[in-house]
């Protein structure tokens, strides 16, 4: 009976949405008190054991990023293949408005953290802010419940995925270090495979996987970042069995692979250095990009998107929400601790804006929690009471 009371709660949390975003925030709290405490230098040094042999000898930390990462991002792929195939992104029109946001959400950001950063040795660090965590988007809409219109919930997972594709262009188009042609053309080789068995109609998965472990290691040795493997596999698995295997991730990537990567990459030492830091153009860039940069691209997007006739809102979502719905979005995570990772080499300039994501992050959820809830307020204050004139009987 005491172990029902435990494991009910859980599968509801699950159920909901509720759970994984849980598990990452409890991940991240966990990571940087065991790094501040004295445990501290041998926790920072597990993440540093080296693993593996020439030429696939890396960290620890490292190979949970150009490892585990990898099938996140496929499921991201599998995610982005899915939705314009025969989801939210397939007609165009309807798709018009959470592309237009999420190009919205992605510009200002980076213009905010350039004012800041601009011509300086952290200037390449503008794509750090410009990343929605979906994962923590959406578990903080399924925090109000039924308070949050459908339509609400489906915008922000387009515009969530369609943020991630822009994410992956830009790792693999301004984060890309010395170009190995020789690994290149591999991976060509193996992707012109891969879409070869596509067209053959060839639908036996194990295939597609081996191939996909040989793209991985000859993107990984091109200098390409290794997790565009898994994009770029995922776009040539049959259409039939998207659905089976985003299902068979689920899981694994909520429970596992994510909260396993907040907990190496918030191995971070708050030293009173490195919070004086968060004030400083990289800081203020970060943390601002994402509270201010986010919902102000994405609500003002929308509304030039809305007001030149292109589209039209979602059923029962007002200028409000929308504007909590932006806020909401800027909580950055996942994807924008990884970009820290890629941009700056210098472990103190990492690590400042890793904080700066966290704190840009939680102010984001905690605000867009505030409006949604007001908006919904504003709703119920508006909503007409007793009997309309068409329920009425003449």
């Amino acid at each position: 009976m005491p172990l029902r009371k435990i494991l009910v709660p859980i599968r509801e949390l699950s159920e909901s949405g509720k759970l994984s975003g849980l598990l990452l925030l409890l991940a991240t709290v966990v990571s940087l008190l065991v790094s501040n405490s004295v445990l501290g230098p041998n926790y920072l040094h597990f993440w540093e054991t080296p693993l593996g042999w020439a030429p696939l000898q890396k960290t620890l930390a490292h190979w949970v990023d150009d490892g585990l990462m990898v099938v996140f991002f496929f499921s991201v792929g599998l995610e982005i293949k899915r939705e314009v195939l025969y989801g939210e992104l397939t007609d165009v029109r309807q798709a018009l408005l959470p592309i237009l946001a999420a190009v919205g959400g992605v510009a200002v950001p980076a213009g905010i953290y350039l004012a800041f950063n601009a011509g300086t040795a952290t200037g390449h660090g503008w794509a750090v802010p410009t990343a929605t965590d979906i994962a923590f988007s959406l578990g903080i809409l399924s925090l109000l419940g039924e308070k949050v219109p459908p339509g609400l919930r489906v915008f922000l997972t387009a515009l969530a995925i369609i943020d991630d594709l822009i994410a992956v262009l830009i790792i693999a188009l301004f984060y890309t270090q010395g170009l190995d042609l020789t690994y290149l053309l591999a991976a060509g080789g193996i992707m012109a495979v891969l879409v070869l068995l596509n067209r053959l109609r060839v639908t036996w998965l194990p295939l597609y996987f081996l191939l996909g472990l040989a793209l991985w290691f000859f993107v990984l040795k091109s200098g390409i970042h290794a997790t565009i493997a898994g994009v770029l596999l995922a776009l040539t698995i049959p259409t039939d069995a998207i659905e089976k295997l985003e299902a068979a991730l689920h899981k694994p990537i909520s429970y596992l692979i994510l909260p396993v990567f907040a907990l190496a990459n918030t191995a971070i030492v708050v030293s009173a250095g490195a919070v004086s830091e968060l004030l400083s153009p990289l800081g203020l860039g970060v943390a601002l990009g994402l509270l201010l940069g986010k919902p102000l691209g994405i609500f003002g997007a929308t509304w030039l998107t809305v007001k030149a006739g292109i589209s039209a809102l979602p059923e029962r979502v007002t200028w409000f929400k929308m504007l909590g719905l932006g806020l909401t979005a800027g909580i950055g995570f996942t994807m924008a601790i990884f970009i820290a990772n890629l941009s700056f080499h210098d472990p103190g300039r990492v690590d400042v804006a890793k904080l700066a994501v966290i704190l840009g992050s939680l102010l984001a959820a905690l605000a867009g929690l505030f409006v949604l809830h007001l908006a919904d307020k504003a709703d119920d204050s508006e909503a007409p009471v007793g009997p309309t004139e068409s329920e009425i009987e003449v």
